[in-house]
């Protein structure tokens, strides 16, 4: 087992002085109260708040110019992965950005620890009545209507004018998540005797590993080298060994039914199999049962996860500096763009940045609230989905079917409203634009990054679960299965000698060719069709499923 918690080591014992007047300026500010949640009254004064100062990082241009030196197939260093200390550099502030914000801090008599391997995150305690003086804020206590969960923010907040360009956020403020982790829903169902033993080798009905492997001709031979992937779990779920012995004894006769993982416990994550949640299953499951030989990390984060948006920046951050040994991560949860400033989805994307500058492929399911968000609801414009809109993951949709496979209408796909379209998808989303014309006109952003990227199968998911057998449906199932076919690339490659595929966008793009093209079904929501699937990339099955053999082709394997 492997114990941790964030990486906390302390930066600066800041000395007693008193405070200066500063000249403030507005930073981050909100409108309304996010659709959900209601004001109840002003924070207690003496409220201690746990605060992370997001730096500016001193290199991210050169972050991202030497991601897609590394990762786009022409350029030729590609494949030229850096270290994990190099690629966490590039995030690293500036000395003159530290000396700034210290010497702010100072005069407050505060004292900070780094919580990130390039010191570009650190964390204060400061009660209430001071945040808001220092802020030029009003913390107040908000109520989560749906579960009555309590929290503290502020719908605006100002940092001194001089520390412009050095501080980029104050964290958690203006960012309203749900106070759960957003684990995308499942729809499970328990299934029968005769169904549970009848081998799915057509795909008709039901899906398995044995469905997947002849749909998109994964191989069965086991693995030759031992990179793992990390699968990330949140809100208090936990896979149980046993219901992975009875998946692999039904479905994977030719693994030892003993196959199990590596716990990894963080931010007081723990491992509790008598408990057994139904995603965390299925992402083990589908990880451990499609790509055979290949070792497992389940990440467990737990309820002391402070970073404001589910843990998604500590188990980041772990990855970074840890799991050394680890260059593929799958994660299926998700929450909506509008939820999380701006600021923080910026850091976060920045971060995996870091990672594929690193070689590690990160994946996100895309949801599974078609045009309406990461789950269904009312709406009027399109919903982009959270952290899906960020170049730097690779979004993974749905298909259902076989002959031929359509797309899944609860797949979650769009246009991001805060990051612009990448160069890497530029022709595609040009190309599905004006397919689409005047359809959905002012519903969605034209000029955002598309998402998701690829899919895979996403419905009626045969999994074990609590001692049975059900079918679960949701993007959770596409990730997995995703990231499954690239830790098996992974491999081929290595075996060739070659690198590993690292950050997936560019070669994805540039290879849409090797994988199935998917041209029919839709994504509805708020009141309307969605998007449709059409020839080429689409918003709700990106570029297709894969195709392993044509993708091994294109690796040049």
């Amino acid at each position: 087992m492997i114990a941790t918690g964030l990486l906390l080591t302390s930066l600066f014992t800041l000395g007693l002085s008193k405070p200066v007047a500063r000249s403030l300026r507005l930073h981050e500010a909100r409108s309304t109260i996010p659709t959900g949640f209601s004001h109840v009254r002003s924070a207690d004064a003496d409220t201690v708040l746990n605060l992370r100062l997001g730096l500016v990082s001193s290199n991210v241009d050169q972050l991202v110019e030497t991601l897609y030196d590394v990762s786009t197939p022409s350029s030729q260093n590609y494949g030229q992965h850096l270290s994990r200390s190099e690629a966490a550099a590039f995030l690293s502030p500036s000395s003159e950005s530290l000396e700034a914000v210290n010497a702010w801090l100072n005069e407050n008599n505060l004292t900070a620890q780094s919580i990130s391997p390039a010191g570009d995150w650190l964390a204060i305690s400061v009660p209430v009545s001071q945040a808001n003086e220092m802020l030029d804020a009003d913390f107040s206590v908000f109520t989560h209507e749906a579960t009555g969960v309590q929290s503290i923010r502020a719908l605006q907040y100002s940092i001194p004018t001089d520390l412009a360009g050095h501080l980029q956020l104050v964290h958690p403020t203006t960012t309203f998540t749900q106070p759960t982790s957003p684990k995308l829903p499942l729809n499970a169902k328990r299934v029968s005797a005769s169904a549970m033993e009848k081998r799915q080798s057509s795909c008709s009905g039901n899906v398995d590993p044995a469905c997947l492997q002849e749909l998109y001709g994964i191989p069965t031979t086991a693995a030759a080298n031992a990179d793992p992937i990390v699968v990330t779990g949140y809100d208090d779920q936990y896979p149980s060994n046993t219901d992975m012995s009875d998946f692999l004894s039904q479905y994977r006769t030719d693994i030892a039914s003993s196959t199990t993982w590596t716990i990894v416990e963080l931010d007081g994550g723990s491992d509790d199999p008598s408990d057994p949640g139904d995603e965390a299953n299925l992402d083990v499951q589908y990880t451990v049962g499609l790509a055979t030989g290949v070792p497992v990390y389940f990440i467990s984060v737990g309820e002391n996860a402070n970073d404001g948006v589910f843990g998604f920046l500590d188990t980041v951050n772990y990855v970074l500096s840890n799991l050394s040994d680890a260059y593929v991560v799958t994660t299926s949860y998700g929450s909506n763009e509008a939820d999380i400033s701006t600021g923080v989805f910026s850091k976060l994307c920045d971060a995996y940045a870091s990672l594929g500058t690193a070689g590690i492929s990160v994946l996100f399911a895309s949801g599974d609230g078609g045009v309406s968000g990461s789950q269904s609801s009312s709406c009027t414009d399109f919903v982009p989905t959270f952290p899906s809109g960020c170049p730097y993951v690779t979004s993974v949709g749905a298909t259902t079917g076989t002959s031929p496979e359509t797309a899944a209408d609860f797949s979650s796909g769009g246009f991001s409203n805060v990051y612009a379209t990448p160069s890497f998808q530029t022709s595609a989303v040009s190309s599905y634009l004006s397919y689409l014309g005047s359809t959905n006109s002012g519903l969605y952003n034209t000029s955002g990054r598309g998402f998701p990227d690829v899919s895979t199968q996403g419905e009626n998911f045969l999994i074990g679960y609590e001692g049975s057998f059900y079918t679960v449906s949701g993007t959770s199932c596409s990730s997995p299965t995703f990231a499954s076919v690239v830790a098996l690339l992974n491999d081929k490659l290595l075996s060739a000698g070659k690198s590993r595929l690292g950050w997936l966008n560019p070669w994805l793009y540039e290879n849409s060719g090797a994988l199935n093209d998917v041209t029919s079904g839709d994504n509805p929501g708020c009141s309307t069709n969605g998007f449709t699937a059409t020839t080429g990339w689409d918003p709700v099955t990106g570029l297709g499923t894969p195709n392993f053999a044509a993708l091994l082709t294109a690796a040049g394997v």
